[in-house]
């Protein structure tokens, strides 16, 4: 159970809720539908319903009120108007029930007035487990149990997935897909007045019949708790995917920096999804298809495929879409090309993807021993792609034999297998129970099939590496106490030097008044940069306050002069200079940034640096506390890092010490929690490799120490 969540009375009653041994109906006709489900399923429990105007609702004995209750309820379904419902749940938690949807409508949804009988309601439940109010509430397949006042797909299941959603409507269509998945749980959160998506992933993770999670998040109320608890469900490796919404860009609220507008709050959920080993998905097909894989399969080993089509355009189709997903589709093994040369005729192409054609369609041994020979070599998925024709034409029987051959080749080989089919619609429900009976995984869609299966294998590949630091307990976000905007902007200097001490290589530098700005150039050693320090000046070179590559004394006297008639027409009268040492060679310039985000702390904004920094878009984000590795993956993810590889005949640059300078960054940043708002570095100077990287320029905005 992660560390730090919610209280273990609290934990203990979601569980109750979850799976209850019995449920309380509370309401009028409206109940009717939940008791027909729960009868429907299977449930098995205790089912007791209060209404004090009832002697019975859908055949059940009517209790006039909660006190009358055989005892504490597990599990209450509330349907009643909002001033009754906290009055209910104040009586429900001190009789000591586990846990309550509330389905009423009309908190802080509406009004301020909603709000504060919204505050009430959570008042009134103590550490009693609430649901919502204003949502749908909680389907579980496994036990039986409809807390769900509407009417829903889905069956009873012995494993499955579990839905956690903060759209009752989207939860609700969730459990109409025709997509042959299990459905462990439905939860829809409502107003998430006590309880948000996060809350409920370890009693998810803790239940075995559990296969994976799916998420539909709008926003997340505490970064923080939801970190630790998709920890926990990463190193139980139990899959979460997620599909967050919203992605469109919000202006930041703090403007000085470039940081401020490279990091925008979707960037960060890709930072934050990206560090707890999540699959984030844009679509809800792609939601369910991946859910699917995940529940169906065993984890897939690796991003080989080996590709089985009938067409070439559908070979040509993955094989784009392999490309974009940075999926690998290896030759074949001689061994495999020789033996497919001799199965199949002169004028098949022998490659992967593999056309067999159409001169082995509909004989299962021919199909099973061609299928066989792709799966059985080195591949770490094999993926059949096949459409079905419409059931009343004739000749379906020839789609059912290619199925045969299918699961025929997995059980005499045991490797992972998949079926997709190009469109969503023609892979009928038959011959999905078919191969899931197989052990194959029928996916809809060659798109999202194909993201499905890239999905599943990054999660393995993550976990892979990343499991000894989950339980480590690193990837989980500290909470972070806010900066106010009472922070000041240090000066250039003064910032270099800060950062300096954390290990950021900077320019030898001198800051001197204007007439001892030759001294010091030539104490330095020429070529020189001349530059004005004074904390207003953000940029520098929109201001005229700068002067580069000076190679003798007297140019830096009328550089000096040059930015004080600058300056001139402005407030700034800067009485200071700063001559620091000439940096040339780059082969690269970057960012480093750092800006305090109310969700997510700290983030770590890399990329293209200079006066191209916001042309150019190139930036990848990390949030705090980071390491070596997330650092490398991030760089290696930039544009720019073409050019550190050495572009079109340039050297290469120092990738090392890139890497170096973002991991002093990050611990001046983790050494000023509390007292840092914003920095950046810019441009980060990305010498030939060997030579290092050097801070040609930083910022910071900080609470005075």
């Amino acid at each position: 159970m992660p560390e730090g969540g919610k209280t273990g009375r609290l934990q203990e009653n979601l569980r109750r809720l979850m799976s209850p041994r019995h449920v309380a109906f509370i309401g009028g006709n409206v109940l009717s539908f939940p008791l027909g489900v729960c009868e429907q399923i299977g449930y098995e429990g205790e089912i007791w319903v209060v209404n004090p105007h009832h002697e019975e609702i859908a055949g059940h004995r009517c209790f006039a009120s909660i006190a009358d209750l055989p005892e504490a309820p597990d599990a209450v379904f509330l349907a009643l108007r909002r001033e009754l419902s906290v009055e209910a749940v104040k009586e429900l938690a001190a009789r000591g029930a586990g846990g309550c949807v509330c389905y009423a409508a009309g908190f802080a949804e509406v009004s301020q007035e909603g709000a504060a009988l919204q505050t009430q309601l959570v008042e009134a439940a103590g550490d009693m487990a609430l649901v919502g109010p204003n949502c749908y509430g909680i389907l579980n397949y496994l036990d039986g149990v409809a807390l769900w006042a509407s009417p829903a797909g889905g069956a009873r299941v012995e494993r499955g997935v579990a839905l956690v959603s903060q759209s009752g409507n989207i939860s609700l269509n969730l459990t109409m897909t025709e997509r042959s998945i299990p459905l462990a749980y439905v939860i829809s959160v409502g107003n998430q007045a006590a309880l948000g998506p996060g809350d409920f992933i370890a009693p998810l993770v803790d239940d075995p019949r559990v296969t994976a999670i799916g998420l539909y998040i709008e926003g997340l109320d505490d970064v923080p708790a939801f970190s630790r608890a998709a920890e926990y469900a990463l190193a139980k490796g139990k899959p979460i995917v997620a599909i967050k919404v919203g992605r469109s860009e919000i202006a930041s609220r703090l403007a000085l920096t470039h940081t401020s507008s490279l990091a925008g709050s979707d960037e960060l959920y890709d930072a934050l999804f990206e560090r707890l080993g999540i699959i984030r998905v844009k679509s809800l097909p792609a939601l369910m298809e991946t859910l699917k894989l995940l529940s169906v399969s065993d984890p897939l080993p690796g991003r080989r495929l080996g590709v089985l089509t009938c067409s070439g355009g559908d070979a040509a189709l993955v094989a784009d879409l392999s490309q974009d997903l940075d999926l690998d589709l290896p030759d074949l093994s001689p061994m495999q090309a020789d033996s497919l040369r001799e199965q199949l005729p002169v004028y098949a192409v022998i490659a992967n993807p593999l056309d067999y054609n159409t001169s082995i369609w509909g004989h299962v041994e021919a199909m099973g021993q061609c299928f066989t020979t792709l799966m059985a070599d080195h591949f770490d998925t094999t993926v059949l792609v096949l459409d079905y024709a419409q059931p009343h034409l004739d000749g379906v029987e020839e789609w059912d034999a290619c199925i045969e051959a299918m699961v025929h080749a997995r059980q005499a080989t045991g490797k992972a297998a998949v079926v997709v089919s190009t469109f969503p619609e023609l892979l009928p429900a038959s011959a999905r129970e078919t191969l899931i009976a197989g052990g194959i995984v029928p996916l809809q869609g060659l798109e999202v099939g194909m993201e499905a299966i890239a999905g599943a294998a990054w999660y393995d590949e993550f976990r892979r590496n990343r499991a000894a630091q989950a339980t480590a307990g690193v990837l989980r976000l500290p909470n972070s106490p806010l900066v106010g905007e009472d922070a000041t902007t240090l000066d250039e200097a003064e910032s270099k030097q800060r950062l300096a001490a954390f290990g950021l290589v900077v320019p030898e530098s001198r800051v001197v008044a204007a007439e001892d700005a030759g001294e010091a150039a030539a104490a330095i050693g020429f070529p020189v940069v001349v530059k004005a320090v004074d904390a207003a000046l953000i940029h520098k070179s929109d201001s005229g306050a700068l002067a580069l590559n000076l190679t003798d004394g007297q140019a830096v006297a009328d550089a000096v002069a040059c930015i004080q008639q600058s300056l001139a027409g402005s407030s700034l009268t800067p009485d200071r200079f700063l001559v620091e040492r000439m940096v040339p060679g780059a082969v690269a310039e970057l960012i480093i940034g750092i800006k305090q985000d109310p969700q997510f702390g700290f983030a770590l904004v890399l990329g293209a640096g200079g006066v191209l920094v916001n042309l150019i878009e190139d930036s990848r984000a990390l949030l705090l506390p980071t390491d070596r590795a997330s650092v490398a993956a991030a760089l290696d993810g930039l544009k720019a890092a073409r050019l550190l590889a050495g572009y079109r005949g340039q050297p290469p640059g120092d990738r090392a010490a890139v890497i170096d300078a973002v991991l002093a960054v990050a611990s001046f940043a983790e050494a000023m929690r509390g007292s840092l708002l914003e920095l950046d570095v810019n441009p980060l100077l990305v010498l030939p490799e060997g030579q290092g990287a050097v801070a040609a320029d930083a910022l910071i905005r900080m609470v005075p120490q």
